[in-house]
């Protein structure tokens, strides 16, 4: 039966070259602007993440702040499940922060008699415990103690980093709805053309007793073999699009490796569920 099956499948790409052909270039260039929708997706999202590594809640302590109340603050803190880790920042290494970062103002600080800066702590959250209502929950603990001056944590753009992620998310999911929706009306017409160019075939099929299975098995795999052709060509001509723009425009990562497996997995099970349906409108009327 698998022998029958592949064999017919083969034959039927002979019969219609161009038209398999066609579908299979149809479903790699529909599958294309997903894949490269998706490398820019990637791309942004691995931005985000590295942007979104720098998040950091700060806090400014009092100058009355005590050595036993600043080791208290930093145990309680470090206990907290969201914190990854703390650094004490002193009034000195604050100010020598500013002259490095800001040397236009360097005379200014040289000229300082009091070190106008507080000490602080820096707390770095774990990756799980980034999102805004994390970071702010952290926020508010601290800043329950008396000795904390102030609590900064950049309330805004870190609202904004989950927000292009949720976007990027919602329209990536869209695309890859539309697009797919595509690829499967493209081999849905392959295959029912196949099957009025063989209906003679398939009656006579009928009348000696073939099943349903057997007569739907090289069909099916038609239908498979398309979209893993169009999913390869997608990723040929998605890959040469970064090999064009990265490093000549800008710096991109390529896909991981479970992502475009999938890209092409995803196209051969898109082509077989287009199959399916098609078949199953089709057979019926030669029952």
């Amino acid at each position: 039966m698998p022998y029958h099956s592949v064999r017919e499948a083969v034959a039927a790409f002979r019969r219609a070259p161009g038209l398999a052909l066609l579908s299979a270039t149809s479903i790699g260039l529909s599958f294309f602007v997903l894949g490269t929708f998706g490398l820019v997706t990637y791309n942004v999202d691995v931005t985000l993440r590295g942007i979104e590594r720098r998040v950091e809640v700060v806090a400014y302590l009092r100058d009355d702040i005590s050595a036993a109340q600043l080791e208290l603050l930093q145990n309680d803190v470090r206990s907290f499940p969201e914190v990854e880790g703390v650094n004490h920042v002193s009034k000195f290494e604050a100010m020598r922060n500013a002259m490095q970062q800001l040397e236009e103002f360097r005379d200014v600080f040289t000229d300082l008699e009091l070190n106008p800066l507080p000490a602080s702590i820096e707390i770095q959250l774990r990756p799980d415990f980034r999102d805004p209502e994390s970071v702010e929950r952290v926020a508010n603990l601290i800043a329950l103690y008396p000795f904390v001056e102030d609590v900064r944590f950049g309330r805004e753009w870190v609202d904004k980093i989950f927000q292009l992620r949720r976007l990027g998310g919602a329209v990536a999911a869209i695309l890859g709805i539309a697009f797919a929706i595509v690829a499967i009306l493209i081999i849905g017409t392959t295959v029912r053309m196949a099957v009025l160019a063989r209906r003679e075939e398939i009656i006579i099929m009928r009348l000696v007793g073939a099943t349903d299975g057997f007569i739907r098995r090289p069909f099916l795999l038609e239908g498979f073999i398309t979209g893993l052709v169009g999913g390869v060509l997608a990723l040929v001509l998605t890959y040469g699009a970064h090999l064009v723009v990265d490093g000549s425009l800008i710096d991109l990562e390529w896909l991981p490796s479970l992502w475009t497996a999938g890209g092409v997995l995803a196209g051969g099970l898109l082509g077989l569920l287009a199959s399916g349906s098609a078949l199953r409108r089709h057979l019926v009327s030669y029952a």
